[in-house]
């Protein structure tokens, strides 16, 4: 027996999106619905040029060695405390058989 339950079927959208060619004249008398063009911003898209291509490397290049040099940082720390410790154990079992009370 097959176990198919019937999927739903998808919804139509209200509006249909308009595209606007590049270069086309923009008229606010055709939107329709909730657009506020006071809370909207365009967005452009281009290429990056060899400039920006360079500006970005050095970015990534520069958060990636301070990322670096903090965990690096970091673990520099815990190797003086880690060896106190060691140090504060190996103390404390040579000291252990002076240190027992007798009973």
């Amino acid at each position: 027996m097959s176990d198919t339950t019937p999927k739903p079927q998808a919804e139509q959208p209200r509006v249909e999106p308009e595209i606007i060619p590049p270069g086309a004249a923009y008229d606010p008398a055709r939107n329709r619905g909730f657009f506020n063009e006071s809370l909207s911003e365009r967005i452009y898209v281009t290429k990056i040029g060899p400039l920006g291509m360079i500006g970005l490397v050095l970015t990534i290049g520069v958060v990636f060695a301070v990322v670096l040099v903090l965990l690096l940082g970091a673990f520099l720390l815990w190797i003086p405390i880690v060896g106190l410790l060691i140090g504060a154990g190996l103390v404390a079992g040579i000291l252990r058989p002076y240190l027992r009370r007798r009973g």
